[in-house]
C-alpha cells in the first residue's frame, strides 16, 4: 500500500453525462459511449479535414484577424466535473496575468461545478445540452454565434478526451486558439488546429498542464516548476449558507445527534464513465462501523447524488447504526462548500466531491486504482491512499478512459485498516487555523 505526501502541491472526474443534474434537474441521457462513438466517427474526419483547409488557407470566415491583446477568453471544459475545479488556478492566472473577461463552454450536468469556486460569473457560461443527439448539435452550432457576439478574442481548449472541440475551436473563427497538440504518441488526434498548440505532459499534474496552455497564450515562455503548483482560492462561505446547512444537517440526524457532532463524509460513488474506481461497498461498511467505534462523537454522513441513493442506503443498512445516516440527494452543489466547512474529514472515491472539497481546507482521504494520483490528485488538503499494483494506471489520456478491466484489483486490495489509519490521523491531529465549526 502507497499513502501520498497530502502536502505536496499539485483529478479530473467526470459526471455520466446518464444522470440528473443537481443544479438544473435536466436529464442528460447521451451515453459515454455514444458520445465517444461520435467524437470518433465524426471528429476525426472533420480535424484531418479542417486541418486540410487550414494548411491550403482556410475561408476568410475561418481567419477573422487576432486581437492584439488577450481581452475576452473562453475555456472549453465539457464533460469533467472534477476538471472544472482543476482547472480554476488557470483560469485565474489569465485574470491576473491580463485583466480579460472569462468565459466558459460546458455541459449542463457540470454547471454547477463550476460555480464552486466563484470565478466566473453565470452570465458567462454557455451550457450545452446532452439530451439528445439533436440538442447537442443545436447548442454546439448556437455556441459559434454566441462566441462572435461576445466578442471573444482567445479560445482556450482545456479538453482532453475529445477531438471535436478542437474543430469546435477553429469553427468560432477566433484566431488565437491554444489547447493540447497530440505529441510523441501522447493524447488524441487532432489535427493541427491550434494557433498554439500544446504538448501534454504526463509527468505532471492536469492542473499544472492547464497552466503550460495559459503560459502559452500569454507568451510567458515556458514557466519555472514553481510556477506549475496550482493553488486553490478557498471560497469564503456566507452565514445564510451555514444556516441553511446546519438546518438541513438537524433535520437528517435523530434527535440530540447533531449537538455538537463532529462529522465524517463518505462518498462511495463515481461516475458510470469509470466504475472500476469504486471501493467495494463492503469496505465502505466496515470502514463506517471502525471509524463508529474509535469515537463516539463521530456522526457519518454517506453523501452523494440522488441517483446514489441505492448504493448509500445499502452502506447505511450495512452498518446498522442511527450515527450512520444516508444524505444522499439532501444536499445541492452549492451547498457543498459549507457542509465541507461543518464536517472534520471526508473518505472519498477519486471523483467529483474529493476535488470539490479542494475549495475549502477539509481534509480528504481519496482512494485512487485506475487512474494516476501524479496527474489527477486534488488540489486541496488531501492525502491519497493507493494499493500500487503494476497494472495501475490502466485509463489516461491517450485511451479515452476506456479499460477492459472488469476485477478492479486496484480498488479491492486497499484495505480498510489502510483507510482507517490515514483517517483517524486526521480526526486524531491537533486543529491547524482554520478547520471545522460545531454542527
Amino acid at each position: 500500500m502507497t499513502v501520498h505526501d497530502p502536502n505536496t502541491p499539485f483529478t479530473a472526474t467526470c459526471h455520466s453525462p446518464r444522470v440528473r443534474s443537481v443544479a438544473t434537474g435536466t436529464d442528460c441521457v447521451i451515453g459515454h459511449d455514444t458520445l465517444r462513438r461520435v467524437d470518433r466517427l465524426v471528429g476525426v474526419p472533420a480535424c484531418v479535414l479542417l486541418t486540410g483547409l487550414r494548411r491550403l488557407g482556410a475561408p476568410a470566415r475561418l481567419r477573422r484577424p487576432a486581437a492584439q491583446e488577450v481581452r475576452r477568453v473562453l475555456f472549453v471544459q465539457l464533460a469533467e466535473s472534477g476538471s472544472m475545479v482543476l482547472a480554476d488556478p488557470a483560469m485565474r492566472a489569465v485574470a491576473a496575468r491580463s485583466g480579460a473577461q472569462l468565459y466558459c463552454v460546458t455541459f449542463t450536468a457540470n454547471r454547477a461545478s463550476l460555480s464552486l469556486t466563484g470565478t466566473l460569473p453565470d452570465a458567462r457560461v454557455f451550457v450545452i445540452r446532452t439530451g439528445s443527439l439533436r440538442e447537442l448539435a443545436t447548442d454546439a452550432w448556437r455556441l459559434l454565434s454566441w462566441v462572435r457576439r461576445e466578442r471573444i478574442d482567445t479560445v482556450i481548449d482545456f479538453e482532453l478526451f475529445s477531438r471535436l472541440t478542437a474543430a469546435l475551436c477553429l469553427l468560432t473563427g477566433v484566431r488565437r486558439r491554444a489547447g493540447f497538440h497530440r505529441v510523441g504518441g501522447i493524447g488524441l488526434y487532432r489535427g493541427d488546429l491550434y494557433s498554439h498548440p500544446v504538448r501534454f505532459d504526463p509527468q505532471r499534474h492536469v492542473a499544472a498542464n492547464y497552466l503550460r496552455v495559459v503560459e502559452a497564450v500569454l507568451g510567458a515562455g515556458s514557466p519555472p516548476d514553481a510556477a506549475l503548483a496550482p493553488r486553490l482560492r478557498l471560497r469564503a462561505v456566507a452565514p445564510d449558507e451555514f444556516a441553511a446547512v446546519r438546518a438541513k444537517l438537524a433535520a437528517c440526524l435523530p434527535g440530540s445527534m447533531a449537538h455538537h457532532a463532529r462529522l465524517v463524509l463518505i462518498n462511495a460513488n463515481a461516475s458510470a464513465l469509470l466504475p472500476q474506481r469504486r471501493w467495494p461497498q463492503t469496505h465502505f461498511i466496515a470502514l463506517a462501523r471502525a471509524l463508529l467505534e474509535h469515537d463516539a462523537a463521530l456522526r457519518v454522513l454517506l453523501i452523494g447524488a440522488a441517483e446514489d441513493r441505492p448504493a448509500t442506503a445499502a452502506i447505511a443498512a450495512g452498518v446498522a447504526d442511527p450515527r450512520c445516516v444516508d444524505v444522499a440527494g439532501r444536499f445541492e452543489v452549492a451547498e457543498l462548500p459549507a457542509l465541507f466547512r461543518l464536517s472534520a474529514a471526508m473518505v472519498s472515491n477519486d471523483s467529483g466531491p474529493a476535488h470539490f472539497a479542494a475549495v475549502t481546507v477539509l481534509p480528504v482521504i481519496v482512494l485512487f486504482g485506475p487512474e494516476t494520483p501524479r496527474l489527477f490528485r486534488p488540489l486541496g488538503n488531501a492525502t491519497v491512499v493507493s494499493a500500487g499494483l503494476a497494472c495501475s494506471p490502466c485509463v489516461h489520456v491517450g485511451n479515452q478512459r476506456r479499460t477492459r478491466c472488469s476485477d478492479n484489483q486496484c480498488m479491492k486490495r486497499i484495505s480498510v485498516a489502510e483507510v482507517l489509519a490515514a483517517t483517524c490521523a486526521v480526526l486524531d491531529a491537533p486543529p491547524q487555523g482554520e478547520r471545522t465549526a460545531p454542527v
